[in-house]
């Protein structure tokens, strides 16, 4: 089969999974609705060089990201579909891009297996279908590597220097300086582990850094130009905070990442456990390129580990190193005499069988809330069951149908790995598919819907609105939020007890209400499923 068309095929393929439904369901707030936000507020205000958040500036993030998504509402509308698509698009770059690297690294048949692997593991694949930064940010940080690489097993080492160093640099201008640390760090622990700089010049790692530092320049500096240092300052500061402290009740355990990695990268994260000492190809820059991979993972997993904030996709960038460990491992063991362990397929089960059952138990929990509410602590959570979502008990057989598919797809291995392996990624392709099409609307009613329905109701008046006692960004993309005359816009006390001029309307959580309520000066105009509503009398 000619080049061409498997690039076809994986090109179409990567569509078909990532394009479809993106709009279906609102953006979820903080992350998904905050980036949106910020491209929506670049379309209203005109200004493309600054990231601004409720028309103030906005330090937590450049502007890169931002601007794919400026690019897509211009295209589609503002809308969901329009936030997200830029991480579908990437989805399909990254899956040609995984191919290709996968081909020139190893062969063609392991590139297969990566490209598929990657596909349908969980997390890996859902964050493609997601509006945040985090897919196209590990994209450029993972190429710069492929581009370090190349460097030294490549024939034109200067321009692969000199697109690490752009790759890198995109990377910052996607989400910031962790970029820049995450590859100082590989690149550190490169040097004691390959004891020395073997087959690198000081020429190229000067090519490297100012590449990266021109390619960062092109926003960085017009900044400092234009608005001076104030604003790449609390920049810095906040990612040093980001380090130092639990952001907005975001922490966890040290191994709290090593558990997303094994149960949100099914099935890809249980064949590192199928890992040899035993070289597959005895090919240097297949070594090499391996030692890269581990260093990656191992780097990003420990750091964030580290890291006193916890957040599901701060160790995201470990799905491309995972992904191709284990890629390695399904080609050893589709293409020679070995066996899958024991313990691989144990992890397969284990970990299979609990996001099975998690899928069957969520129509299990829809239908029998009025039991479980009064065992049920938080007034919020019980607000929030209360949203009237639609379910069935047929519902349940999606997560009976996967676990039975993982249990049969693990049990074909033991005859033949190669059929056994495709199955487990087609059925996980399909329950991912089921999951975002049919619980994820429902998971949103429950959550924050009543929320978003209640802000959209304000869309085209000329009022205040207002969150209290909760961070959020919802109000501002869902209200179609535009630039205010007044200057206390967005100041609490003076909405709450100021001379406004013109109507306030406010949102809290229910277990907030109270206090709300004894103010004589708002009146409660409703509530629903855990939130509760009021206005200025």
């Amino acid at each position: 089969m000619p080049n061409y068309i498997r690039y076809f095929i994986i090109i179409a393929g990567a569509a078909l999974l990532f394009f479809p439904f993106l709009g279906q369901v609102h953006l979820f707030d903080w992350d998904e609705i905050n980036f949106a936000e910020c491209a929506r507020e670049m379309i209203v205000s005109g200004d493309y060089l600054q990231v601004q958040i409720n028309y103030k500036p906005f330090w937590e993030k450049p502007p890169l990201f931002i601007w794919m998504q400026v690019l897509s509402m211009k295209v589609f509308g503002i809308n969901e579909y329009a936030a997200r698509f830029p991480n579908a698009l990437m989805g399909v770059v990254t899956l040609t891009s995984l191919f290709y690297i996968g081909k020139r690294v190893i062969n063609e048949k392991m590139a297969g297996w990566w490209v598929l692997l990657y596909a349908a593991s969980w997390l890996p694949h859902f964050y493609f279908k997601t509006g945040i930064i985090d897919p196209t940010f590990n994209f450029f940080i993972f190429i710069a590597f492929f581009q370090v690489h190349l460097i030294k097993f490549g024939e034109r080492k200067l321009v692969h220097a000199l697109l690490a160093g752009v790759f890198l640099g995109l990377a910052v201008l996607t989400k910031g300086p962790v970029a820049i640390l995450v590859a100082l760090l590989s690149f550190v622990v490169y040097i004691i582990v390959n004891k020395g700089l073997w087959g690198y010049k000081p020429l190229h790692l000067l090519v490297v850094a100012l590449s990266a530092f021109a390619t960062t320049c092109i926003w960085f500096g017009i900044e400092v130009l234009n608005h001076g240092w104030a604003l790449v300052s609390d920049f810095i500061v906040y990612q040093i905070r980001l380090f130092q402290t639990e952001d907005a009740g975001h922490g966890g355990p040290f191994f709290y990442h090593f558990i997303i990695l094994l149960i949100g990268c099914f099935p890809a994260a249980a064949f590192l456990f199928q890992y040899s000492r035993k070289r597959i190809m005895d090919n240097e820059s297949h070594r090499e390129f391996t030692r890269w991979m581990w260093i990656m993972f191992w780097v990003v997993l420990l750091l964030f580990s580290i890291v006193k904030t916890k957040i599901v996709h701060y160790s995201s960038l470990c799905y491309f190193p995972l992904t191709y460990l284990a890629a390695l491992q399904l080609y050893r063991l589709s293409t020679e005499k070995v066996k899958v362990k024991p313990l691989v397929k144990g992890i397969l089960l284990f970990t299979g069988s609990l996001v099975a059952i998690a899928i069957m138990c969520l129509p299990l929990v829809g239908l029998n809330k009025d039991k479980l509410i009064p065992l049920i602590d938080d007034p919020f959570a019980v607000g929030n069951l209360q949203a009237p979502v639609s379910w069935s008990y047929a519902e349940c057989m999606w997560g009976l149908l996967y676990l039975i598919g993982i249990w049969v797809a693990v049990m074909m291995m033991n005859k033949d790995f190669r059929k056994g392996m495709i199955t487990l990624c087609v059925v996980n392709l399909v329950i991912l598919q089921v999951t975002v099409i049919h619980f994820t609307p429902k998971i949103e009613a429950f959550s924050q819907r009543a929320a978003i329905d209640y802000f959209k109701s304000f869309r085209g008046k000329d009022v205040y609105v207002h969150v209290l006692g909760y961070k959020s960004y919802a109000h501002l993309f869902y209200t179609d939020k535009q630039p205010q005359a007044n200057p206390n816009y967005d100041n609490e006390d003076w909405l709450l007890n100021g001379n406004i001029d013109k109507p306030a309307y406010f949102i809290c959580k229910i277990m907030d209400a109270g206090k709300y309520r004894a103010m004589p000066q708002l009146q409660e105009t409703g509530s629903a499923n855990g939130f509760v509503f009021f206005r200025r009398k």
